[in-house]
């Protein structure tokens, strides 16, 4: 196929939340450009919004490094255990990579290379918030609030927590943005009742790992450092992160049902944890093979809106 995208058709990206597995945004962006898709609108939530950023901001192949390089004491360090029941990652710390890695700070939604949004929810009143102009890296922050893991943040008097809450794949927000075609991304259709199974980690790389900051996560997040018991209960955060999940997934097939996807793209992402950012390889690679099965359908709908639009 010499080209995919029909000419002067908006194509849209809808990109989900979940955690870790969002680096698989990576792999599907890659690929779809591959095919000769590039995006003109992209609107994330949580993680979605990060990968999404990186990409309207032309900084996709910068992200992609570090998140490659990362290991498990890497993602570690990004926690606070002073966390004072406000949240349990550094703000401050995980501010700063994204201006390293993502888009500078100051840097405004409105001079991003593409249209680009992100989601948050009003804490006060549940209220759906877009951010569609305005600082970018506030605005993300905003969108990867998940209580628990993060404090809420503070915009124009009012507290704002994660969009995944609300609108956990924003075709909404796409729409809105002027895409005429949307493809969107979840990343949570296949995880319920499996992810909270322990796993042996490989920890022999981390020589002495489990150790300080490290052996106070373990209490917390049986993803980043499983307990092989066959009884062991899940970590005080797998507990919390599943639970919005559930709620994520359910909210997702309801919004889905009012505002479907031109095409859907669920990655097969259930046996990488929660926490577990330092399998970016594998998660990119499933993003990039989840493409390639879909591509057949995603070819026929293209065909399809070439047609509906009287466009080559």
């Amino acid at each position: 196929m010499s080209k995919s995208k029909p000419d002067g058709v908006r194509i849209g990206l809808a990109l989900g939340g979940g955690a870790s597995r969002g680096w698989s945004h990576i792999g599907i962006i890659r690929a779809l450009e591959e095919m000769g898709l590039r995006p003109d609108v992209i609107a994330g939530c949580s993680i979605g919004a990060i990968v999404g950023a990186a990409r309207a901001s032309n900084n996709l192949e910068n992200l992609e490094d570090w998140v490659c390089s990362l290991r498990r004491r890497d993602v570690a360090a990004f926690f606070d255990i002073g966390w004072r029941l406000k949240g349990l990652v550094d703000a401050e710390r995980l501010r700063s990579f994204l201006h390293e890695y993502v888009v500078n700070e100051g840097f405004l939604i409105e001079d991003m290379e593409m249209a680009y949004g992100n989601v948050a929810t009003d804490l006060g009143n549940g209220r759906e918030i877009w951010f569609t102009s305005g600082e970018v890296l506030s605005s993300i922050m905003a969108s990867i609030a998940l209580p628990g893991l993060f404090a809420p943040v503070r915009f124009n008097g009012r507290w704002l927590v994660d969009g995944g809450l609300v609108n956990p794949v924003p075709v909404s927000l796409c729409h809105a943005l002027g895409a005429e075609v949307v493809i969107a991304v979840n990343l949570n259709a296949d995880i319920l009742g499996k992810h909270l199974s322990p796993k042996k980690p490989d920890l022999a790389a981390e020589s002495g790992a489990i150790d300080g900051i490290l052996g106070t996560i373990k209490s917390y997040s049986s993803n980043l450092f499983p307990d092989n018991r066959e009884d062991a209960p899940p970590g005080m955060f797998d507990v919390l992160a599943s639970s919005v999940n559930i709620t994520q997934d359910r909210i997702t097939r309801s919004r889905m049902a009012g505002d479907p996807p031109d095409i859907l793209l669920e990655p097969r992402l259930a046996e990488i944890g929660l926490l577990e950012f330092h399998r970016a390889d594998e998660a990119i690679a499933e993003g990039e093979r989840c493409v390639q099965r879909m591509r057949p359908m995603i070819e026929y709908t293209m065909e399809n809106v070439a047609r509906l639009f009287g466009k080559s």
